[in-house]
């Protein structure tokens, strides 16, 4: 049972809606900061003031790439990280025996795509019927924004937090978890982390592993007109081993039977061609052709296991042209294995509870078949980690948006769980 009375939770709502215009305002503050991989740093100066207002003590630095090359279970480093600035805001207790907390939210965001298509332009946030539209709106800049005002509304409702809080923006969800992970490796670590990704106000039980990588496929260049040699089509071996791996997709779901999370879902396993390049010349046969692809893994495999299977289905595709250099595999980007939340923990018991109080509703549990940074927390960091937040629409799509509504639910559903878990005293 919550130790919060009811005119506790009242009050911590009721300072969720006082401040929610201005929380609106914030998220779209937010949006406008096209944070695209290696652009963070802008938004990042944000958060920090963010942070300073709100008399947290403010913790800045440059990720330090090194050290994430030491450590086995980070994903490889590929892009420039002169810009990869992550920012932690603290709230400090002296009430050592108060349970402490993570606040978790990545800053970055993904490409637009072709930015006529949106109806409005993507870094311009716009409210249109009860939603936020916007690039990051949904993923997740909402979510750092709920996290936020929801410590605002424990401290505006009259309470103080006893346990100690971490409030992170990290770079590099979208591509390899790595921000997340220079917490950990910084030394951050509490009772329980939540981690408010737009997961339409249910509570994610299991997440998918991830592999990224390149396809390097040679070909034998010639003169289109097949006047000295016929030659081989990189890009149509290209597309060759391309439709192997969705063979390899079409195997993996068919034993999802295997995974209690999955058993129920039509289609788990995602395997998606994400970039593909090729050709040196419109009358010449194409030399190369690389494919860059993320495929899913279920969160019982290893990281070993899924390369090996990808790698002789490439293999096999390959042989087709055996007088050929076999096509080279390059790993970059997220190379992680699943996390699985068992049931009936403390923190999932306390989020539970607040949400109960909140939606009134009992929370539903979901498993997701993409890749949160809650691997990093609940894996590396043993911090039972609750991926909880807003309902979103085309996350990485056209027309990203979130539903305000949602949000603001959200925010108080969080403001009870840090007032819950933490405890709190009378300002």
């Amino acid at each position: 049972m919550t130790a919060l009375s009811e005119d506790q939770v009242r009050r911590i709502c009721a300072a969720v809606d006082r401040r929610f215009d201005e929380q609106l305002t914030f998220t779209m503050d937010l949006v406008r900061f096209p944070s695209l991989r290696e652009h963070e740093r802008a938004a990042q100066d944000f958060m920090v003031e963010a942070f300073r207002a709100r008399g947290l003590e403010v913790d800045r630095w440059k990720i330090d790439v090194d050290a994430l090359k030491r450590h086995p279970g980070a994903s490889p480093v590929a892009s420039p990280y002169a810009e990869a600035y992550n920012v932690v805001g603290t709230h400090h207790s002296e009430h050592n025996d108060a349970r402490s907390l993570i606040l978790n939210g990545h800053i970055d965001v993904v490409p637009t795509g072709p930015e006529h298509r949106w109806r409005s332009p993507p870094f311009e946030p716009e409210v249109r019927e009860s939603k936020l539209y916007g690039r990051g709106a949904g993923d997740m800049k909402a979510g750092i924004a709920a996290m936020v005002f929801a410590y605002d509304a424990v401290r505006s409702a009259g309470l103080a937090p006893k346990g100690r809080i971490h409030l992170q923006s990290v770079v590099e969800e979208e591509c390899t978890g790595n921000g997340a992970f220079a917490c950990l490796l910084r030394g951050y670590t509490a009772d329980a982390a939540i981690i408010p990704e737009p997961v339409g106000e249910e509570l994610t039980r299991a997440n998918m592993g991830l592999l990224w990588f390149k396809v390097i496929v040679p070909g034998d260049p010639a003169h289109a007109s097949g006047a000295y040699s016929a030659g081989v089509n990189a890009i149509e071996r290209g597309w060759l081993i391309w439709q192997h791996l969705k063979g390899l997709e079409a195997r993996w779901n068919a034993e999802r039977h295997e995974h209690p999370h999955y058993c129920d879902h039509p289609h788990p396993v995602r395997i998606n061609l994400g970039k593909m390049n090729g050709g040196e010349w419109v009358s010449s046969v194409p030399a190369q052709c690389v494919l860059e692809v993320r495929a899913g893994l279920y969160p019982e495999w290893s990281i070993d296991k899924g390369r090996a299977e990808i790698e002789a289905v490439i293999a096999e595709a390959a042989a087709v042209d055996p007088d050929l250099p076999a096509p080279v595999i390059e790993y970059h980007g997220f190379h992680n294995g699943g996390y699985i939340l068992e049931p009936g923990g403390e923190a999932e018991n306390t989020l539970s509870a607040a949400h109960e109080r909140v939606v009134g509703e009992p929370l539903k549990a979901y498993a997701s078949t993409a890749s949160t940074d809650s691997r990093i927390f609940g894996v590396f960091g043993s911090i039972p980690s609750l991926v909880y937040g807003p309902a979103c629409t085309a996350a990485h799509g056209i027309d990203e948006c979130v539903d305000i509504e949602s949000v603001r639910r959200v925010t108080k559903t969080i403001a009870v769980f840090i007032a819950d878990w933490c405890g709190v005293a009378e300002a």
